[in-house]
């Protein structure tokens, strides 16, 4: 009896794992910085994902997680892979969302001003998130 509640906690702790996007990856959120190629220039184009699975992210073009922009006008491509999921996009005088039933792929123009900056998708916004600051 002990083994089987073990077996059955050790299941269900590496589902929870899988279903929140908490892999090993670092997939749901920014953490990293830019450290290959050049740095990243206003007028850039930035990759922005969400889904098909638990996953979200916001990249350079080089496929480095954004965690820091100099300010200045940007082109996002924007991949919304599933129907229960979207991308919001938040920060100083931006609200950009793909919406939460629609797929497929969009193009924004984007002006960030210095300050801090967020993304989610709205129905998974404990787990499916992430930040970057916008420098002057």
């Amino acid at each position: 009896m002990r083994l089987r509640v073990g077996i059955v906690l050790a299941l269900g702790a590496a589902l929870l794992v899988a279903g929140c996007g908490g892999g090993s990856d670092g997939g749901t959120e920014a953490t990293t910085a830019p450290t290959t190629g050049e740095p990243v220039e206003a007028g850039a184009t930035l990759e922005a994902s969400v889904g098909p699975g638990f996953e979200i992210s916001l990249k350079t073009a080089d496929g480095e997680n954004v965690t820091s922009l100099p300010a200045g006008e940007y082109t996002i491509e924007v991949d919304d892979q599933a129907e229960i999921h979207n991308f919001h996009l938040t920060g100083p005088g931006v609200d950009e969302d793909s919406g939460v039933a629609e797929t497929g792929t969009s193009t924004w123009t984007v002006t960030f001003e210095p300050g801090s900056y967020h993304y989610q998708c709205d129905p998974h916004a404990s787990s499916m998130r992430g930040d970057f600051e916008v420098t002057g």
